[in-house]
Order: C-alpha cells, then sequence, then structure tokens
C-alpha cells in the first residue's frame, strides 16, 4: 500500500563484521523512574480502549539497542558532544563536507549495521496496529518484523543517486564501492551516531567519485509531501496514538499530534522527559520504553 506512493525499496543486507549485542545497553538512556502499578494500569486501559492504534516512535527506543539520541539530557548526542549533523545545503554544495561526510558513514557503517532490535522493536512488530511511523533510519523496526510501517526520514541501509533518483543500491553494496575506489585507505573511529556517522579528522578522508546520499532526509531538507499527505490520512482512520521515545521536537512528526488534536483523538506518550506534545496529551510518562512495554496487552 505504501509501497504505491513512496519509493522503491530493495532488498535489505546488514552486515555482521562488528560486534553485535547480545544484551540490554543502556549507555544511552537517561535516568528515568519505573513506571508504577499506576501507570501501568492507565496506559493498559489506553491501549484495550484502541481498536485503531496509531503509533509514532523515535529515536528513544533504539537507545537500548545501543544507539545514542540527539537530545537525551546528559547522554544524547548534544550533550556529550559539539558534533552536530549536517546540513543539506552543505552536503550538496561543499564538496569538501560531501567528502567527509560518506569518510566518516563509511567507517561507521560497519558497527552501526550490526545493532539489532530491542525488546521495543520485537514487541511492536508483533503489535497489530493499524499504523506505525518511526523516525528512525536505524532499520530496527525492519529487522523485528513491523511491516505496518513508514519510514518518515528514510532509511540509512538504502541509497539514492542525488541527481538522477536511482534508489536500486544498498548501503552494504556502497560500502564495496567505496573500498574498491580507496584500497589503500584506512581510519578508524571510537564514536557512533545515530544515523550511522562517525567522527575523523580531514586527513583521514577517502574518496568517492558518486554522487549520492543515503536514502534519509538530511537536515535541512523536506520529508516527501507525498508520504506526509499518506499518513495524515492513515492518521485520519484512526481513533488514537501513542507515542514512544520522542520528544516530537521536529516539525515532521509533531505535525501528526496538532492533527491528532484537531481531530480529538486520545494522545498517549511514553518518552523520558518532557516532549513538544506534552500539552495535546490525555497519558505521559517519564520512563524507558523497554520499562513498560513488556507489561502491556494489546487486542488481538
Amino acid at each position: 500500500m505504501i509501497k504505491q506512493i513512496s519509493r522503491s525499496i530493495p532488498k535489505l543486507y546488514f552486515s555482521s563484521s562488528a560486534t553485535q549485542l547480545k544484551s540490554p545497553n543502556h549507555n544511552y538512556v537517561p535516568s528515568h523512574q519505573k513506571p508504577s502499578t499506576d501507570d501501568i494500569d492507565k496506559f493498559q486501559k489506553f491501549i484495550s480502549n484502541s481498536q485503531r492504534l496509531f503509533i509514532i516512535t523515535g529515536a528513544g527506543i533504539s537507545t537500548e539497542s545501543g544507539i545514542p539520541d540527539y537530545r537525551s539530557e546528559g547522554v544524547g548526542l548534544y550533550a556529550r558532544t559539539t558534533n552536530r549533523p549536517m546540513m543539506y545545503q552543505e552536503f550538496l554544495t561543499n564538496a569538501k563536507r560531501y567528502k567527509m561526510y560518506w569518510a566518516r558513514n563509511y567507517i561507521g557503517w560497519p558497527t552501526f549495521s550490526s545493532f539489532q532490535p530491542n525488546e521495543t522493536h520485537k514487541i511492536f512488530a508483533a503489535w497489530e496496529v493499524f499504523w506505525h511511523v518511526t523516525q528512525n533510519v536505524d532499520s530496527l523496526l525492519t529487522k523485528a518484523g513491523c511491516e505496518l510501517l513508514s519510514e518518515l526520514h528514510g532509511c540509512s541501509a538504502r541509497v539514492v543517486c542525488v541527481d538522477c533518483g536511482y534508489k536500486s543500491l544498498t548501503r552494504e553494496e556502497l560500502q564495496e564501492i567505496i573500498l574498491k575506489q580507496n584500497p589503500n585507505w584506512t581510519a578508524q573511529s571510537n564514536t557512533i551516531n545515530l544515523d550511522a556517522d562517525a567522527h575523523l579528522n580531514e586527513e583521514q578522508l577517502g574518496d568517492l567519485k558518486n554522487r549520492v546520499k543515503l536514502d534519509v532526509t538530511i537536515f535541512g531538507d523536506n520529508v516527501d509531501r507525498r508520504l506526509v499527505d499518506f499518513l495524515k490520512e492513515q492518521l485520519s482512520k484512526s481513533d488514537s496514538v501513542l507515542v514512544a521515545g520522542s520528544s516530537l521536537e521536529v516539525m515532521s512528526s509533531y505535525r501528526f499530534i496538532l492533527v491528532a488534536q484537531q481531530l480529538k483523538m486520545l494522545i498517549a506518550i511514553f518518552n523520558i522527559g518532557r516532549t513538544r506534545g506534552d500539552h495535546a496529551a490525555q497519558l505521559k510518562i517519564s520512563t524507558r520504553c523497554g520499562s513498560i512495554l513488556p507489561l502491556l496487552q494489546i487486542n488481538s
């Protein structure tokens, strides 16, 4: 259904060359309170009364897999480093920064592609919901088996040609192309960001002769309008909204809260810390997704 109005999606391949996570990783999970019995009861009632649930997820559901987010207090990328995402116009017009982008991504990809779904991803994949939209580009919901899913900001496992729009190249295939074009190049980094980006010095740059980008919405670019319209249509057919692991700071996701509010839908949020949509929610708890989701049962 969504394939008709979005993108052609080639089969995805994920590297296993880096060590896979076999246990919960909470290095990037901010401090939080465990949900109370009352919290659990209220969320269970919300879920039980939802017949056509629309789910919005963000980076907070993947921090337990070891992938940092941007905004979490104390442990997010913005709190730990001065690194900031590259803007789209800079990516397109600054050859040196373009080269830096792909050098860093090349180094970060083996680790990033090896991250595995955590319990939250698996639970959401098992739930029979009306629709699920994620802001994440890490493919972990897809790896977990989630099918009724739209990737609002794209997917880092796919690559698109900037000039012609060709989209049949996977990120794993591009890794081999970069290696062939730079057979004598070596570089390494100890940092990883939530878009497969790693930190490198300028003298560590390799070369990339193809004008391509990840099939993701880079900061400063716009989400596909056809996808936004499709999601608004799906939202209008829903009866309730659940937000998990998202601060809703960016308009691309917050717009759906505004629509849901206009439609007088019930909105529930669990996210560590405040969100931009708190004012619209009838139910909100500041807790780790993995601490409450396993305790809830959805209607079959």
